[in-house]
């Protein structure tokens, strides 16, 4: 089948990491998997004349209310994969639910993460609960073999005569969502204490105005810094180099990071929230933080027990295995594209 998969697509972000993968899943089977950047498309009627000159027989979109809106109204049959914010957030808000649910009754199936995702989705929709599947993120790490760690903290700011450095990984868009300064106050006064403590903030400026006031912030808060986004095997290198990744989300569908660190061996400290509590079983497989102060007390019992440290690092990474398998996912998405025939 010739296929298309609308996704917000910039680069170094979740989505796009996701779209990415589930177009290698269905091309790997023979389909014409075409990605398209659901941010470039205004409305239904340029997606229908997308959908015409390009000959495309179904189609796929990764969040419902960004990518689904557009195949409102569709000629073509097509499934949603749910995003994590559009179930979150965007349900709130009286008009994208509208959308939201239109779009859900007419695609052939939709697609969560998680058991909690689906019945966020279903209490909203109840008709739409038997289209609803289950299917988690599958995960495949690939570190770089040739990633300058010392190049990498130059470019961070931090010194390279700093001794036994400590450094705390916070992957994220700059959104509000990911609430990237959540923990920013928090660690500069740790650092002031221990200098060689640092927490990196890596990832693409999706908000412009968001990202000044981060760029802002960061710059008045002594070991905290602040980097663009990198390709994403240098970026596996840098977290198996750190003493932990962190996520301070307001909300979650499912997180990579989380996931990818997880399986690189590294402990995870998140946010206690749904999508996080979803995937992370407290001193089991990570730590889960309720409030800044928090997130010091028990990123300093991590490192002073290393025999807890070593229990997270090998459950979380036999949980992954177990229930992240990239060659289930593949499996998954290549018998649900079935339904669009």
């Amino acid at each position: 089948m010739r296929l298309l998969l609308l996704a917000c697509l910039r680069a170094q972000t979740g989505n796009a990491t996701t779209a990415g993968r589930i177009q290698d899943h269905l091309e790997a089977v023979g389909h014409i998997c075409s990605l398209k950047d659901a941010s470039g498309y205004e409305n239904p009627s340029e997606i229908a004349n997308l959908i015409s000159a390009e000959k495309f027989e179904a189609a796929l979109a990764i969040h419902l209310y960004k990518g689904g809106r557009l195949l409102q109204g569709s000629r073509i049959p097509f499934g949603i994969i749910f995003g994590g914010t559009d179930i979150n957030e965007d349900i709130k808000h009286e008009e994208k639910h509208r959308v939201m649910g239109a779009v859900l009754e007419e695609a052939r199936f939709a697609v969560a993460f998680t058991e909690k995702m689906k019945e966020l989705a279903a209490a909203e929709w109840p008709d739409a609960r038997s289209k609803i599947y289950i299917q988690t993120q599958g995960i495949m790490t690939t570190p770089s073999a040739t990633f300058n760690w010392k190049r990498f903290l130059q470019n961070a700011g931090i010194p390279q005569d700093t001794e036994n450095v400590c450094l705390f990984l916070l992957i994220c868009g700059l959104r509000r969502v990911k609430d990237p300064l959540y923990l920013v106050d928090v660690f500069s006064e740790w650092h002031r204490r221990e200098p060689h403590m640092h927490l990196i903030i890596i990832g693409p400026a999706v908000d412009p105005q968001f990202t000044s006031e981060v760029n802002e912030k960061v710059t008045r808060a002594p070991g905290v810094h602040l980097l663009q986004e990198i390709p994403q095997d240098d970026l596996h290198a840098a977290v198996k180099r750190c003493f932990a990744v962190v996520n301070s989300s307001i909300s979650e569908g499912m997180s990579a990071a989380i996931l990818e660190a997880m399986d690189l061996d590294v402990p995870v400290l998140a946010r206690n929230i749904p999508g996080n509590a979803a995937i992370i079983q407290h001193k089991d497989t990570g730590l889960l933080f309720t409030n800044p102060q928090e997130f010091v007390q028990l990123s300093k019992s991590l490192m002073n027990d290393p025999s807890l440290e070593r229990k997270i690092v090998t459950k979380a990474k036999a949980y992954v295995k177990k229930h992240h398998s990239w060659e289930c996912e593949r499996e998954a998405y290549q018998n649900l594209v079935l339904k669009l025939q």
